[in-house]
């Protein structure tokens, strides 16, 4: 996209789809990048209206409707949505910015064998893949955990020194989503290992693209994934007391997701329900000349200690934390630690110069088709399966 005469740039036009906790985090994030925010649409009437009534922004009916009237269209939905967004800002014209997952298999376990389910997403990646490169259009692929400053600076000193990575961890877990539809595979696309491994998987397969990219001149990608699920909290012995969620109809609360790269290393990442006291993520590097502990959240910044419930009850203090009393490792500014705001920069700048995002379609279905390879290998106890290319 060319700057118009005279030299200023005019401002991209987003709008939002969806009106929920991720289309809040980046309206926050958004000012840093020169945007205007040109209105916002949802499916449920009473939720875009609300968020536009708070936020100031124009209130539209549908994707459809919005989207003769911005140049990005940046879908903060739930998951089974992504796709039907995405072809349609392709048709458009439109550049597209699109929360994790990408996108998933939305049918019932009970119904398709997840072999089905990964032929399924293979084909809909090519559509996906074809509608992007043949419209023009640029794609960023929302993964924050690409842009926490942790991470980018672990992408510096591997490029720098020339590292080769020998294997990685990653970790994300919590103690449940709040969603009323987690846990049920048709609306979710799966559990624990597309919901939250995707975000590990995300920033380990970065850096290897990016060790690839450095030393060989082309990525380094996934090539087998081996994994095991599991449901804890439903079985027989299980003692709910209250703290984790444990209503979950047909998807996995436990995974564990082991990756080998196409030059033999490897990479675990581990994706869970069963963690109290707030989300616990990281990614760390083991490499040929060092080792680093990227620490997304908590980041030990600030420490609050807060003796009565009350007294912070309207104070955002840490997202999933199950309490406020006591010590809290308190999120500071979580658009900076987390990686948001530099994420919405990069993907602005890349449509205004179009050019790829750190964070692209590429990625993307690296990290889509690696996940279900890893419930093909679960369903068959752990079987080690190709990672599909397109």
């Amino acid at each position: 996209m060319s700057p118009p005469a005279g030299g200023a740039r005019s401002p991209l036009k987003i709008g939002i789809a969806g009106a929920g906790f991720a289309a809040k985090f980046h309206l926050e994030n958004f000012p840093d990048a020169h945007v205007e925010v040109a209105g916002v649409t949802s499916a449920r009437p009473e939720s875009r209206e609300s968020f536009g009534a708070q936020h100031g922004l124009r209130v539209f009916r549908s994707v459809e409707e919005m989207l003769p009237a911005i140049d990005v269209l940046d879908i903060c939905t739930p998951p089974a949505s992504h796709h039907q967004y995405i072809l349609a800002a392709a048709s458009a014209g439109k550049h597209v910015i699109v929360e994790k997952p990408l996108t998933g298999f939305y049918g019932s376990p009970e119904k398709f064998g997840k072999r089905q389910m990964l032929e399924g997403v293979i084909d809909l990646g090519r559509r996906l893949l074809d509608a992007v490169n043949g419209s023009g259009v640029i794609l960023g692929y929302a993964e924050n955990f690409v842009y926490a400053p942790s991470v980018q600076k672990e992408r510096e000193i591997v490029e720098r020194s020339r590292a080769q990575i020998l294997r990685l961890l990653g970790e994300e877990s919590h103690n449940g989503s709040h969603s009323p539809v987690y846990g049920i595979w048709s609306a979710q696309g799966g559990g624990s290992l597309i919901a939250k491994g995707c975000h590990p998987l995300g920033a380990i397969l970065y850096l290897k693209r990016k060790e690839g990219l450095m030393r060989h001149g082309h990525p380094i990608r996934p090539a087998t994934v081996s994994a095991r699920t599991h449901s804890i909290t439903c079985i027989p012995g299980f003692e709910d007391r209250g703290f984790l969620r444990s209503k979950y109809q047909d998807t996995e609360d436990y995974a564990l997701l082991h990756v080998t790269f196409d030059d033999g290393t490897l990479a675990d990442v581990v994706a869970s329900e069963l963690v109290l006291g707030g989300i616990y993520d990281y990614i760390e590097v083991f490499a040929n000349n060092h080792r680093a502990r990227c620490r997304i959240s908590p980041v030990s910044v600030i420490d609050v200690y807060n003796p009565k419930h009350d007294q912070f009850k309207d104070i955002y203090l840490v997202e999933k934390i199950s309490s406020n009393e006591g010590w809290i490792p308190a999120s500071a500014e979580e658009g900076w630690s987390l990686g948001y705001a530099r994420e919405l920069k990069n993907f602005v700048d890349c449509v205004r110069d179009h050019r790829q995002p750190e964070s692209n379609l590429d990625l993307a279905l690296d990290v889509t088709l690696s996940i279900y390879a890893g419930y093909v290998s679960a369903e068959e106890k752990g079987k080690e399966v190709e990672v599909p290319r397109l």
